[in-house]
């Protein structure tokens, strides 16, 4: 089960240094993001997030986060 929402903000660590975004959408099953198949479940959910300071989506695993706010 998720232990993030949507909507909920949260960091992580980039290239860039720490990035901080809102949960907008929760993958439960395998999905595709940017041409390259990713796995998810229920047990494992990925996350994709909106950038804070940019129009840049991200997804990450569940343990690559940090919950904000």
């Amino acid at each position: 089960m998720a232990k993030y929402s949507k909507g909920d903000r949260v960091s992580w660590n980039s290239e860039a240094g720490r990035v901080s975004g809102r949960i907008i959408k929760i993958h439960e099953c395998d999905f595709e993001y940017k041409g390259h198949p990713r796995d998810a479940s229920k047990e494992a959910p990925q996350y994709e997030i909106a950038s804070d300071k940019t129009d840049h989506i991200a997804a990450h695993k569940e343990e690559a986060l940090t919950k904000i706010g």
